[in-house]
């Protein structure tokens, strides 16, 4: 039995969480998530640049930005030597939670004029966990621009519970206890109103959408051409416990370790190394996009920095050489209900600190060099570290880090911060392990 001492929440860690929860509130989706943070850079001094224009000087201390696809961002604050003399110092999470995407010509006409809107599964989520709560709608829509090769992208999120995925009465289905087998395609379409009048036939949703982007700046009807909208939880980030010692929350896995490593970056100050925030779109489905971990685009951006400061490409490869990357993506938690689907031993606990996960098979990319690296990193932050296995007898899940690793052979470590419920709607945390999280992040960061 794990029998270490977990410390409850101060005022000040409470705190701290609360700007969590105001990001995680305002982050319902990807696109939102990369907005807010870029704000946040901004407001800290970071310039963004476009990364289709020339990169220019890059001299110590100059700290920028960029984007891809709205969905995904790269902060640098470049340090007092060149990268090929000391490298970089990197930590890289995703953006991303399992959801559900609305499809196009998405609304469905029912019985007495009751509509539902269709839509398709992202990722790989616990889909019992999303009937019955307040859902609302937040993403992009796609509006006409100064031509067809450019038009304008403006984010959308209603702000308000706006659709409910409800269940079958358990009169109806008997066996609803013993486990039901859900189709992704009937069993989860969510319910969004009724048409009252013939003009609302066919356009509950492009009503919506035009409403959220009037507060914006005018837009007709004819001008949306197109949308990446999904469906979130409606309900606000909290804690609760006896001392407030755990967060409930949608999307911690994983918009906590993108913020807490955009903590880390804000609180770091200039050093010989580069500090790097990459945090990445559609790990949940894989990685292989333009904005995934998979992509060349942060190879390319690292690449360019290197040339501009030594002007050759050789620079970059000594550069790689000497990072290090931190692969921050939540962990499993300790269950109490369930302790057979752990590790007997390596089972992290609720609150007991930055977890650094293992896999012999390679899921993970850390090995003992790093792993001796990040728990070194954790002491010097005074801040507890645990380690994480797989029940030999239970498969586990891959992340960023083998996936960066394989198009970047970066030397790095796994770890994350461990959670209960992972994937489901609304997940568990714990406020102490973010307060940790921030403080191994902002040493690593000093290093």
């Amino acid at each position: 039995m794990n029998t270490q001492q977990i410390l409850s929440p101060s005022s000040e860690d409470l705190k701290k969480v609360g700007e969590l929860f105001s990001f995680l509130d305002k982050s319902p989706v990807n696109f939102l998530a990369v907005k807010n943070m870029a704000a946040i850079l901004e407001q800290h001094g970071f310039r963004r640049l476009s990364p289709e224009e020339p990169i220019g000087n890059v001299h110590a201390g100059d700290r920028f930005f960029v984007t891809k696809n709205d969905s995904s961002i790269y902060a640098f604050q470049i340090g007092r030597k060149p990268l090929a003399d000391s490298g970089f110092h990197m930590i890289c999470a995703h953006c991303d939670s399992p959801t559900f995407r609305i499809k196009p010509q998405a609304e469905m006409l029912c019985e007495g004029g009751l509509v539902k809107l269709n839509t398709e599964v992202y990722g790989g989520p616990i889909l019992s966990t999303w009937f019955d709560r307040p859902l609302t709608i937040a993403g992009r829509v796609i509006v006409r621009g100064e031509d067809a090769m450019h038009p304008q992208t403006l984010l959308v999120h209603v702000q308000r519970p706006l659709l409910q995925i409800s269940n079958l009465a358990i009169h109806f289905n008997r066996q609803v206890n013993d486990g039901v087998r859900l189709s992704r395609q009937k069993d989860v379409l969510p319910i969004l109103g009724y048409v009252t009048n013939e003009l609302e036939r066919e356009n509950l949703l492009i009503n919506i959408i035009l409403e959220e982007l009037n507060k914006q700046q005018s837009v007709k009807r004819e001008d949306v051409l197109d949308f990446d909208l999904y469906l979130a939880d409606a309900t606000p980030a909290c804690t609760f416990g006896v001392h407030n010692e755990f967060i409930s929350s949608g999307r911690l896995d994983d918009l906590s370790m993108c913020y807490a490593g955009l903590e880390a970056l804000l609180a770091s100050s200039l050093s010989d190394t580069t500090q790097v925030l990459a945090i990445f779109d559609n790990e949940e489905t894989g990685s292989q996009t333009k904005q995934g971990a998979g992509s060349p685009f942060l190879s390319y951006m690292l690449k360019r920095i290197a040339l501009s400061q030594s002007g050759t490409e050789e620079a970059y490869y000594q550069a790689v050489e000497r990072a290090f990357m931190v692969s921050a993506d939540n962990a499993h938690a300790w269950h109490p209900n369930y302790p057979e689907k752990y590790d007997p031993i390596n089972h992290p606990m609720l609150g007991g600190g930055p977890v650094i996960k293992f896999n012999a098979a390679q899921k993970y990319a850390s090995d003992a060099v790093s792993a001796a690296v990040f728990a070194q990193i954790c002491a010097h932050a005074g801040v507890p570290c645990q380690r994480f296995v797989n029940h030999s007898d239970v498969a586990g899940g891959s992340t960023l880090g083998n996936i960066l690793a394989s198009s970047i052979p970066l030397k790095g470590v796994d770890m994350g911060a461990a959670i209960l419920a992972m994937h489901s709607c609304r997940e568990t945390g714990s406020v102490m392990d973010h307060v940790y999280t921030v403080k191994a992040f902002t040493e690593f960061f000093k290093m």
